[in-house]
């Protein structure tokens, strides 16, 4: 029993790592992904078609190759060209890896919330003097947003979980603490039981979250 104990020990001992990566990465994919959607709403067709491109390469394409590009890759592509860089600490590739992942995700979810928003809400808001970054930015997006905030919510619970892809370029989050712990004790299953006990911890509270933040969002509707 004591293994099981020290196992999820182990894996507890991560958890820092995998949640200041996952709240950066969502900072991240918000931003970069509130401008992908954007551009992909837009009427030039050359933003538009910018923005699909970016969409279906990176969901396209798993997480892992990604993280594997920015680590490995990008290094070798720059000291090809004479420009010496390694990076110092693996954990803010990590960070962009899935940060860019989770924006391609995000600005979906982003573009069907402007979407969801009534159009006589821009007009109004133009009819009131406003123009059209004022009319977004104080109208449109702010409503979008709460009708998207459970969406996001799920995002970063996903993202959780993909962090542990992250254990292949040395970053020592959950993950990679059992995976280092099993090597130095051979004991496989008190560290990977451990592992998905914490997983569990962080995941079933937040999808909890999710669901009562959607039902009450689901009552407000209703009442108005």
């Amino acid at each position: 029993m004591s293994n099981y104990i020290d196992g999820i020990k182990i894996a507890y001992s991560g958890l820092g790592v995998t949640l200041q990566i996952t709240l950066v990465a969502v900072l991240l994919g918000v931003s970069i992904g509130l401008i992908v959607a954007i551009c992909k709403m837009s009427k030039n067709l050359v933003l538009r078609a910018i923005a699909n491109v970016y969409i279906e390469i990176l969901r396209g394409t798993p997480l892992l190759v990604q993280a594997l590009i920015i680590y490995n890759g990008v290094p070798m592509i720059l000291q090809s060209n004479g420009i010496m860089f390694k990076w110092e600490y693996p954990v803010v590739a990590g960070m962009i890896a899935c940060g860019i992942n989770s924006s391609a995700y995000v600005a979906e979810i982003i573009r069907s919330g402007l979407q969801a928003i009534d159009k006589g809400q821009m007009e109004a808001a133009r009819s009131l003097g406003m123009g059209h970054f004022q009319s977004m930015r104080f109208i449109i997006i702010p409503q979008a947003f709460r009708i998207i905030l459970p969406a996001l919510g799920n995002e970063f619970i996903t993202l959780i979980k993909e962090s542990a892809v992250l254990s292949v370029i040395s970053i020592v989050e959950i993950t990679r603490k059992s995976m280092l712990w099993s090597s130095a004790t051979f004991l496989a299953w008190p560290a990977y039981l451990g592992t998905a006990f914490v997983y569990l911890t962080l995941t079933i509270p937040l999808s909890r979250g999710v669901s009562f933040l959607e039902r009450r969002m689901a009552q407000s509707d209703r009442s108005k």
